[in-house]
């Protein structure tokens, strides 16, 4: 889920419109409009304020976020030798995915 959708689901428990929270943030309904769907990025002026509207913590905005994950392969022969260098880069942007990862990789080793 994006900071959009979790914005959006907040505001819905709180059954409040997107004019109601943009009045409270005093900003243009737009503007608030286009974070729920993720059109524009949140100024970090507006996270302390979005997390007291919601009565939430900051980082419960991020937590429901869908986290980045980017897998980049690369294979690479060099001349007539049959040397290759194998890799892959993992991009992952949440670090709770990060640390979940890690923890599968040592239990992997450790249990061979």
């Amino acid at each position: 889920m994006s900071i959009g959708n979790t914005l959006r689901k907040l505001r819905t428990r709180q059954n409040k419109s997107q004019q109601e929270i943009a009045d409270l943030l005093n900003i243009d309904r737009k503007t608030y409009v286009n974070w729920e769907n993720d059109q524009n990025g949140i100024k970090s002026e507006y996270i302390p304020k979005l997390a007291s509207i919601f009565k939430v913590e900051i980082k419960d905005l991020f937590l429901d976020s869908d986290p980045k994950i980017e897998i980049i392969q690369n294979n690479h022969s060099e001349g007539k030798e049959t040397s290759i260098l194998n890799g892959a880069i993992l991009i992952i942007t949440d670090k709770n995915s990060v640390e979940d990862l890690v923890n599968v990789i040592k239990n992997k080793l450790e249990n061979n």
